[in-house]
């Protein structure tokens, strides 16, 4: 017999909190250790209920269910947290996730999503609402952008270094850019005054190293 998956969930609105409630509830799997309108008594919470998962509003009144995160993490390391708010801005989406939050999830998300969300999370995954996962893939890609920023690279020089990392030669790299062989090596002279290498494996690993390409 399968065990069920321990849920401890903490919401301010009222009919809200009752009605995610009754939903946990009802599902199979799933059982509703908790159900709390703040995290002012937290500690004890955690260490007596023992969640598997615990679903975690923002906004709540003491304690905000952001900084509530570090404090599950840090008395029940295995517990995965979920998020379920009405926030989608940048700043509090990672400082969630910094905190330790495995999933975000927005308010108007389906109630059957939320549901598989909350088995998923259990299981490994990192459930969230889709425009919130955009964001989250967009941070990284201008993390990379910034990254060849700081070496001052070009975009030409990119490309070529992402060349030089897919392990084609000066001549493949000359006909995929429609340039010539000599041009090929200046810019990588260049690429190398920047990046402070001396060698095609010295870049290729600088490169692989701090995600350059």
């Amino acid at each position: 017999m399968e065990t069920s998956v321990g849920v401890i969930y903490y919401e301010d609105n009222r009919n809200l909190r009752e009605g995610i409630s009754f939903l946990l509830q009802a599902t199979s799997g799933l059982e509703l250790l908790g159900a709390f309108a703040d995290c002012l008594n937290l500690e004890e919470e955690i260490r007596t209920l023992k969640p598997d998962v615990v679903l975690m509003d923002i906004d709540l009144p003491g304690i905000s269910g952001i900084e509530a995160v570090l404090q599950v993490k840090s008395w029940k390391p295995d517990a995965q947290v979920l998020m379920l708010t009405v926030f989608d801005d940048e700043e509090k989406i990672f400082e969630a996730l910094r905190n330790g939050a495995s999933g975000y999830l927005l308010k108007h998300t389906p109630p059957s999503e939320i549901i598989a969300a909350i088995f998923d999370i259990h299981q490994g995954g990192s459930p969230m609402t889709a425009n919130i996962a955009r964001k989250v893939l967009q941070y990284f890609q201008q993390q990379r952008v910034s990254r060849a920023d700081v070496y001052n690279l070009s975009a030409r020089e990119q490309d070529i270094l992402k060349g030089l990392v897919a392990g084609y030669s000066y001549k493949l790299i000359a006909d995929e850019l429609f340039i010539s062989i000599d041009t090929v090596r200046s810019h990588i002279r260049h690429i190398y005054d920047k990046l402070q290498v001396n060698s095609k494996t010295e870049a290729v690993l600088k490169a692989m190293k701090e995600r350059l390409i």
